[in-house]
């Protein structure tokens, strides 16, 4: 029996590519839900993630970076940032305190600005700055930012403050998802992303961002799991650096995919990689369907 004053309802974070979404969102969850990476864009969809206490049920929303698009799938990823933004109960508009304002800050600042939702904005990344002038910074805010927060997602500093705000503009409902459900995605969704993640650790300058990875097949044993997976790039000589010398590299992804997964599922997992050739996979509309952009 769910209590009457029980909270539940859906907070989206939002702000430029590599400001640290990511880390808050598993550092409020304590656990690994978005894949992280220096290099911005990394996250291509919107991943739930689900915190909960004995009042509160609180749906997290880790938005793709906002961008100008430059091709079909850049577009998919900036319609599922305006998509996340509609109905959700409160948006944090997070940001790298080390140059704000950047022309991004402020066109999303611009966006927010028009929507009615409750606002928080996030400074993040104090623990690595001294001298913060909060007056200049706030200074750029809009009116529409209802309360500011200054936080290190890094190190949790000023996180329990950050998070009872949250929980304040968080309606009274009973919740959405099961008390033990960390995320709405399947486990197919997560294990794309870490093998997608141990590219973008382990490989640099732009092949990232031309991979792409399709789950084949998705074995649970009762004492290990076996995924079978395709990564997709779009030049031949991309699939030489990718695979490496005598598949070094591919090696190298494959062995970060199964002991980041393993920990994840707390079992024993196999991960089997293949390398394809697909010309522009980030401009065919039938190719980001394969990949779940709608």
């Amino acid at each position: 029996m769910v209590s009457a004053d029980f909270r539940s309802g859906f907070v989206c974070i939002v702000g430029k590519p590599n400001t640290g979404k990511s880390t808050l969102m598993n550092r409020i969850l304590e656990q690994k839900i978005s894949i992280t990476s220096p290099k911005p864009q990394t996250t291509r969809y919107a991943i739930k993630g689900i915190w909960n206490d004995e009042s509160h049920q609180i749906v997290f929303i880790d938005t793709p970076g906002y961008l100008k698009p430059r091709y079909e799938m850049q577009r998919k990823m900036l319609k599922i940032w305006s998509d996340a933004l509609r109905d959700v109960d409160l948006i944090v508009f997070m940001t790298d305190m080390n140059g704000f304002p950047s022309e991004y800050d402020l066109e999303v600042l611009e966006i927010l600005k028009s929507l009615k939702n409750p606002q928080l904005a996030v400074f993040n990344k104090i623990d690595l700055l001294h001298d913060i002038d909060k007056a200049k910074l706030e200074s750029y805010l809009p009116p529409s930012i209802n309360q500011v927060h200054y936080i290190s997602a890094r190190t949790a500093e000023n996180l329990p403050a950050l998070l009872e705000s949250i929980t304040s503009y968080i309606p009274y409902h009973e919740p959405y998802y099961e008390e033990d459900q960390l995320s709405d995605l399947p486990m197919r969704f997560f294990a794309r992303e870490v093998i997608r993640e141990g590219i973008f650790h382990l490989l640099e300058q732009e092949l990232p961002y031309a991979a792409a990875v399709l789950i084949e097949k998705f074995t649970e044993l009762p004492d290990r799991s076996i995924i079978d997976a395709v990564i997709w790039l779009e030049r031949h000589s991309q699939k030489v650096i990718l695979i490496g010398r005598n598949g070094a590299m591919l090696a190298k992804i494959r062995q970060y995919a199964e002991q980041q997964l393993s920990e994840f599922m707390d079992m024993p997992v196999q991960v089997h990689l293949w390398v394809k050739i697909n010309p522009n996979w980030r401009k065919k509309t039938n190719s980001l369907k394969e990949l779940g952009f709608d």
